[in-house]
């Protein structure tokens, strides 16, 4: 059984592991539920992230919103060394961070990059990201969901 950094539980003699998550969510992404619905959906992010903790419940999750780089940088070094994943959707520095890049080169719990749009499916300038090399995979287009997906990736273990 792999070890995890969270808690760990004995019941019974069962043991149980309380997988640590941080969603990191970049700029304009606290708009959601009200920022172009034809694109990201009429729900907001603290609703579903309620529902994500009520879907998951052994997972110790947690959530954090930036519209400012250098807050995010913060957060991915903050638990980049502690967590068991990170689901990373950095919005428009996608496309123009080196240095979301390099925070994510330098630490060493793996980030899924996640998107809520088909970022391919859109303006040409969108279909490059400067941090999916040095993310662990990508999901994107599948709405909200894409983030109980990528918990699910962690979760099985596939790492």
């Amino acid at each position: 059984m792999p070890v995890y950094s969270g808690f760990l539980y004995r019941i019974f003699f069962i043991t149980f592991v309380i997988m640590k998550l941080q969603i990191i969510n970049g700029p304009n992404l606290n708009l959601l539920g009200v920022r172009e619905e034809s694109i990201y959906g009429n729900r907001d992010f603290d609703n579903f992230f309620e529902e994500l903790k009520h879907r998951f419940p052994d997972v110790n999750l947690h959530y954090y919103q930036s519209n400012i780089e250098g807050e995010l940088i913060n957060k991915l070094h903050e638990t980049g060394f502690d967590f068991d994943g990170i689901l990373f959707n950095p919005g428009g520095y996608t496309h123009t961070s080196v240095a979301l890049h390099d925070a994510i080169a330098a630490i060493r719990t793996p980030v899924l990059e996640i998107h809520i749009s088909n970022v391919y499916a859109r303006e040409e300038f969108r279909h490059k990201s400067l941090i999916t090399s040095r993310c662990k995979g990508l999901i994107a287009g599948l709405g909200l969901e894409g983030y109980a997906l990528g918990i699910i990736y962690f979760l099985t273990g596939r790492r």
